[in-house]
């Protein structure tokens, strides 16, 4: 077959691509961000500045960076490859996910992916999380653990959410395979999922993480929601 934009189906020169019109519309995340949380700044700030959020309440995770802002764009890309089987989204995905965390992947030991509870897998038969980190560790030679962190509660969707409810629904539904306890402590570990709302999904997958001693937690996301004076970390 001729190569096709991923997202429209527009004639483009390279397989596994963007066409100029779809990838107009993207917003990459670019600039002054925040050091912690990875939250872009309107204005231009200086090296190490750290947001409103992250100065009232550090999150538990070390860093965070995402390729994309979440916005009509990203969400249409993202959907189609969250849950309409559009796997072969992953590659195009994990390179702008090499790119945005170029630094946490720099010294990070294993890649782990936000897992899906085995009712929400089976139904999906695929976990996204699971895949672009398995297509980024290929990228980047860093090792996956898939199945190390398991979310052992279903949890509702988050869609729709405040802050507060979105942290109750999570809170527990992670644990760590009783095998794993001597792979990750110690350990520099890059969290992997599609999209960073709020933070309280990574957030309860990275206190589980540092319970069972890992070093240090960085978190890497695809896409991030944005919004004014910085709620989201």
């Amino acid at each position: 077959m001729p190569p096709q934009c991923l997202n429209c189906g527009a004639s483009v020169e390279h397989h596994g691509g963007l066409c100029g019109g779809c990838w107009s519309t993207l917003s990459f995340v670019a600039g002054s961000q925040c050091e912690i949380c990875g939250t872009p700044f309107e204005l231009a700030m200086g090296e190490g500045a750290v947001c409103a959020a992250c100065l009232r309440a550090r999150p538990v995770y070390h860093r965070a960076r995402s390729a994309l802002r979440y916005d009509e764009a990203a969400r249409r890309l993202i959907l189609s490859f969250k849950r309409a089987d559009r796997t072969e989204l992953a590659p195009l995905l994990a390179t702008w996910l090499h790119h945005a965390g170029q630094a946490l992947l720099e010294d990070a030991d294993f890649l782990v992916p936000v897992p899906l509870h085995r009712w929400r897998l089976f139904q999906r038969r695929y976990n996204q999380a699971g895949l672009l980190a398995h297509a980024l560790g290929a990228r980047c030679n860093i090792t996956v653990l898939p199945d190390k962190l398991v979310r052992k509660r279903a949890t509702g969707s988050q869609a729709g959410l405040t802050r507060v409810r979105r942290r109750r629904n999570v809170r527990g539904a992670f644990d760590i395979d009783d095998r794993a306890t001597d792979i990750v402590a110690g350990r520099n570990l890059v969290i992997i999922d599609d999209v960073m709302t709020t933070g309280a999904t990574v957030s309860a997958c990275a206190q589980r993480l540092i319970k069972a001693g890992a070093r240090r937690i960085d978190v890497l996301t695809v896409a991030r929601v944005v919004r004014e004076n910085d709620e989201t970390a």
